[in-house]
């Protein structure tokens, strides 16, 4: 029993540790800059060394992304299980409906000073569109996954529609301060907004075939 507890112990910790580097990083981003903090100093804030720090980010800019990239991995996992009787759009706005509370909290306060430093930081900006195009990319290829009948224009589209809704709308309330109740609103609206789009694409309207079926 305890050899089977093991693994998913190792796994919780790693990700508190990796959300402590990130909350430290924004933190200490806001309140003495970007460029002033050293990667010695997050490593610190969280309590770990910077040889720890690395083995969870390759860099500095890095772990401005942190929580784009731990959304991301939900949203893939969500997607890569369709429960039955779902259809793929039901799939994908469970997908997101799963991560929405944890983008609404995550960070708290420090989720201005993140949209800032990327739209303020040329390097930073360069990076969050390469994040923005890999992110699609992996939706597309999720969705080609979830339903093969989708065409390749409609599976693009929909990644676009998808990816590109909720990140401007998330980008827009925490830019503009929105508390969480408002944030959470503002999510929920676009959410809608993205499935009644997706919902013209007849492929991801499509039941799940029966258990065991084809």
């Amino acid at each position: 029993m305890h050899h089977a507890e093991e693994p998913g112990l190792r796994e919780r910790k790693k990700r508190r540790t990796r959300s402590a580097l990130a909350t430290a990083a924004l933190r200490l981003f806001a309140e003495r800059g970007y460029e002033e903090t050293t990667i010695a100093d997050i490593a610190a804030a969280a309590d770990v060394s910077p040889r720890t720090f690395f083995s969870y980010f390759p860099s500095k800019e890095d772990v401005v992304f942190a929580e784009v990239d731990d959304r991301l991995d939900e949203v893939a996992e969500r997607l890569a299980r369709r429960e039955p009787g779902e259809t793929p759009l039901e799939t994908v706005r469970q997908s997101v409906v799963d991560v929405l509370e944890t983008l609404v909290s995550e960070h708290g306060a420090y989720g201005t000073v993140q949209v800032r430093l990327i739209l303020e930081r040329p390097g930073l900006r360069a990076r969050a569109m390469q994040r923005l195009t890999e992110i699609q990319d992996e939706i597309r290829a999720r969705l080609h996954e979830l339903c093969p009948d989708i065409g390749e224009i409609e599976a693009v589209a929909a990644a676009g529609i998808a990816v590109g809704g909720m990140q401007a709308v998330i980008v827009h309330c925490r830019e503009q301060g929105y508390d969480p109740l408002s944030t959470r609103t503002a999510l929920d609206r676009a959410l809608a907004i993205v499935e009644h789009g997706l919902g013209s694409i007849a492929a991801l309207t499509a039941p799940a075939p029966p258990a065991g079926g084809r």
